[in-house]
């Protein structure tokens, strides 16, 4: 896409959940949790009885006992690859946003040049106006395949390649700026591995899994189509070349494991030693295109990535090379060009590497695409309308509470040292929380936004968003840039900042409802709180001390301790199958396995702290600790087609949504809830269950 770096080296926050496409229209007229509503939005205290399946035990199956009947009557919609309860809160935000963003489109027509009005509503009226778009064909791309095919040696290509992220066309050498990990209030130039056309390596790798091959075999053709509609001749010889190229990229590629390891991703180079560190290519016509000449340091992701893909730029032909390039350029094009590329683009990422057997309809993909260019200038106008500061108190509120909770872990902890439980409570308190929305929202002056050129925007937006990242390399951090936009249904941790971040649109049913029952509160959005406040104590999170410096704070006997207990999550979730064939990646998904086992424990406690001694009634013929279960597993109501699923087991630090429930397996006061016992498929023994935090 020309919306964003595509290179996968780039470091990512911890969030609660990725990858999960918005699902089908949730009608606009639903309460916003300010809403002084007389009963909760969902059943009679927050939880949808109806969707339970009482004819399993909860400890037979305890996601089938809460939320079977609900998924076995879900049907996905069409133009979605999964669904669930997290998706139609999705699509709730992608409705009211719709609706800001059109009244901007009416009003650009009159709006001063310039204005964020003017801009909003040019870039969504032009993404909109398919008849133009079709009019024009492939003339919009076709400058930027003349420039690829007017290369003429090695070095132009090595500035194409190093033009190529301002424009967010993905190839084999990638470079971002980011935090620098070991010095985190200066921000630097990173240089990582990218340039798949596959979601992973293991997608052109691994010959067992049958459904990798299905992948391939119409992967090559879809290379031709797009090439042939590029107008580029002899279309499926160079697709052949192509894949193969990427095949070879693949092979050097580091899998999603090792790049979790966070450490091993610092890895300064003089920028005046680069070319001997990693030869092969022509460092200096691509750090010139890339704005990054002048550069003392450059911090490499993945080494060995690195020295493959220069090896392959220098011994690859140049016409291969050519091929690859204006393939890559076509698809980062396809959704802004006519309806030919838009189906043919969609037909492969869509349907045969998701299951989706319809695309949305244009209407939102105008509205992602809209947020994704001018997102704070949307959400300015959504926290206005739909977030009151009386929600944003309800918020800060809980989050004060569950951090409480989590300082009271840590003080009572009997496998870490002393010494180390002192500075994990220093890096607690030292927390920012950012709830709803920015202080300050984001300038964006500098974006051109033309009506009537939808590719042009793209294009434009993706490079003033690079050049935004690149004035900030050496210079001091802002600590108040926000990385979601206020209208996304998600939650993140950013470790390098020490922070936590609950945009506006999560703060909603089924995860918060200021009418429900507490403890079905407690159990949705609590979990979510404690989830991403553990994230800065997990395998990786820990890594970072309270300043959010790359640093070795923890004992060796701290590190040893804690690495046997997560051997043990690993294993848990590795025994999990939820596509057949295919397990959990128990080391894949260990940060965020273990952030859910926390933020439940931690999410439990809180709830148990804000009774004071008080017993709640019985709601339902359920008692409060079962409701609290209950609002903590109704979230994850979740349905995958098999290609998303598949995709998601192969490339997703998160266990699959339906499974995640099952962390309720380690938790105590689960069986003392719902009496599970021994013989029960999901009954671990006191001494397995693993207790981490």
């Amino acid at each position: 896409m020309f919306m964003k770096f595509t290179s996968s080296f780039l470091l990512g926050a911890s969030v609660l959940a990725l990858a999960m496409p918005a699902a089908v229209a949730a009608k606009p007229s639903r309460t916003h949790i300010a809403a002084a509503a007389a009963k909760p939005e969902i059943g009679a205290f927050g939880f949808d009885v109806a969707g339970m399946d009482r004819s399993v035990t909860p400890g037979t199956d305890w996601v089938k006992f809460v939320n079977g009947t609900y998924i076995d009557k879900l049907e996905i919609p069409a133009d979605k690859s999964n669904y669930g309860m997290f998706t139609k809160l999705r699509d709730l935000s992608q409705e009211r946003t719709r609706s800001i963003i059109e009244s901007s489109a009416t009003a650009a027509m009159t709006a001063p040049k310039g204005s964020e009005a003017q801009k909003v509503g040019d870039w969504y009226a032009s993404f909109m106006d398919e008849a133009a778009i079709d009019a024009k064909g492939a003339a919009p791309v076709k400058p930027a395949l003349d420039a690829i095919a007017a290369i003429k040696d090695k070095a132009g290509l090595a500035a194409f390649i190093g033009d190529a992220s301002r424009s967010g066309i993905d190839t084999p050498i990638g470079v971002g700026v980011q935090p620098d990990l070991k010095n985190p209030n200066v921000m630097a130039a990173y240089v990582g591995q990218g340039g798949l056309g596959l979601p992973d390596r293991d997608y052109y790798l691994d010959d067992k899994n049958p459904k990798f091959a299905e992948v391939r075999a119409k992967y090559v053709p879809f290379i031709a189509q797009m090439l042939t509609l590029g107008g580029i001749s002899d279309a499926a010889a160079k697709a052949q070349a192509v894949y193969d190229l990427e095949k070879q990229i693949a092979t050097a590629h580091w899998s999603q494991v090792e790049q979790r390891q966070v450490e091993k991703l610092y890895n300064p180079v003089a920028a005046s030693g680069i070319a001997a560190a990693y030869p092969g290519l022509d460092w200096g016509p691509l750090l010139s295109a890339a704005g990054l000449s002048a550069q003392k340091e450059l911090i490499v992701a993945n080494p060995s990535a690195i020295v493959g893909a220069a090896k392959l730029i220098d011994s690859v032909p140049l016409d291969t090379w050519k091929a690859y390039l204006q393939f890559h350029t076509l698809t980062a094009a396809a959704p802004y060009l006519s309806k030919a590329f838009v189906d043919a683009n969609f037909a492969f990422t869509g349907t045969v590497l998701s299951g989706q057997p319809q695309i949305q309809p244009r209407w939102k993909r105008a509205v992602d695409n809209t947020s994704a260019a001018l997102g704070e200038a949307v959400g300015k106008l959504y926290v206005a309308k739909y977030f009151p500061p009386a929600a944003k108190a309800k918020a800060d509120e809980l989050v004060k509470n569950i951090i409480g909770a989590m300082d009271n872990r840590l003080a009572n902890l009997t496998w870490m040292d002393p010494a180390t439980k002192v500075q994990a409570r220093a890096k607690l308190a030292a927390f920012t929380p950012k709830i709803g929305y920015p202080d300050k929202w984001r300038d964006y002056s500098a974006l051109d936004v033309v009506r009537g050129d939808a590719l042009g925007n793209a294009m434009r937006s993706a490079r003033y968003e690079y050049q935004r990242q690149l004035d900030k390399v050496g210079k001091p951090i802002d600590r108040s840039e926000w990385g979601m936009t206020p209208m996304t249904v998600n939650a993140y941790a950013n470790p390098l900042w020490n922070e936590i971040v609950f945009p506006a649109a999560i703060l909603q049913p089924p995860f918060f409802d200021p009418n429900a029952d507490p403890a079905v509160n407690y159990g949705g959005i609590g979990m979510v709180i404690g989830h991403e406040i553990s994230h800065h104590f997990d395998d990786q999170g820990r890594k970072f001390d309270k300043e959010g410096k790359l640093a070795d704070w923890w004992t060796p006997e701290d590190v040893k301790r804690f690495t046997a207990l997560t051997d043990k999550v690993v294993k848990q979730y590795a025994a999990y199958e939820p596509l057949k064939g295919t397990h959990v990646n128990g080391e894949l998904t260990l940060g965020e396995n273990m952030a859910d086992l926390a933020g439940i424990t931690i999410a439990y406690d809180a709830y148990q702290r804000s009774l004071h001694g008080k017993k709640p009634p019985v709601l339902g013929g359920f008692t409060s600790d079962q409701r609290f279960f209950l609002g903590a597993t109704q979230v994850w109501r979740q349905k995958y087609r098999d290609a998303a699923l598949l995709r998601g087991l192969t490339t997703d630090p998160h266990t699959p949504g339906h499974y995640r429930p099952y962390v309720v397996r380690n938790i105590d006061a689960w069986y003392a809830a719902f009496g599970a016992k021994p013989g029960e498929a999901n009954y671990l023994a006191p001494a397995d269950r693993v207790k981490v935090w």
